[in-house]
């Protein structure tokens, strides 16, 4: 194991320890190496590793600090490494995606309140306008996927688990290429989308966890069985003429 790897295991126990907290601001680089019992450039080598993964926080000219340690600072290089390899890795992520939002949804059925209830419902009557309008551009389906994102970030967030909420919308995120794609690929499925959203609110209504986490397990399972069926085709085109 390399030096910078001690030393970032050191950093971290100390964080874990409580002697470094949010928002603390690192000893002199000096006076942290001797701490740790390594040298001045094993430790700069081990800073720079936890700054690119969201732990501290380098500040040109003021030090470095550890960051608020919040998830979605900490999954940041998560996203960056699914950027990398989307192409090939487009359904494990909607795999991915379809069990922690699942057991998200599953725990928002007893935590959501009325007034949460109600803003999922109005999420909804915007979509079904966006519906009704019928036209195919790409300003409308921008527009029902922010819808899209907003009614699933709502309920995810009041699951109660902070990690879980940022993984789920890292993911959702990371599928929305797809999503697009299918928007315009496929007539009626927005209608069908706005269908399963009202499933799913009504299963969350009846405080049902259960039901609540098949309707979004199966919302999920239709986006992979569109990027499924997408990339058979793209791997065994069908020839000229539809001659095998």
């Amino acid at each position: 194991m390399a030096l910078s790897d001690d030393a970032v295991g050191a950093i971290k126990t100390m964080i874990l320890d409580g002697r470094l907290r949010a928002g603390d601001k690192l000893p002199i680089e000096r006076a942290l190496a001797a701490e740790l019992g390594v040298s001045r450039g094993t430790l700069r080598e081990a800073v720079r590793s936890l700054t690119m993964v969201g732990v501290l926080d380098s500040r040109q000219g003021d030090g470095t600090y550890v960051t608020s340690l919040e998830p979605h600072l900490l999954l940041g290089s998560l996203a960056i490494t699914m950027d990398l390899h989307q192409d090939s890795s487009e359904l494990f992520l909607l795999e991915t995606r379809r069990a922690l939002e699942s057991h998200a949804t599953s725990r928002a059925a007893v935590r959501l309140g009325e007034s949460e209830l109600d803003r999922l419902t109005e999420i909804l009557d915007e979509a079904a306008g966006l519906v009704d309008d019928g036209r195919v551009d790409d300003g409308r389906v921008d527009a029902l996927l922010e819808h899209d994102r907003a009614f699933h970030r709502l309920i995810v967030e009041a699951s109660g688990n902070p990690v879980l909420a940022s993984l789920t919308e890292l993911l959702s995120g990371q599928t929305m290429r797809a999503r697009r794609w299918r928007e315009l690929a496929e007539d009626g499925v927005a209608r069908q989308t706005l269908d399963e959203h009202r499933a799913i609110l009504a299963a969350l209504r009846a405080r049902d966890p259960e039901l609540a986490r098949l309707r979004a397990a199966v919302h999920v399972a239709g986006m992979e069985q569109f990027v499924r069926t997408q990339i058979d085709r793209r791997r065994h085109p069908p020839s000229a003429g539809g001659v095998p």
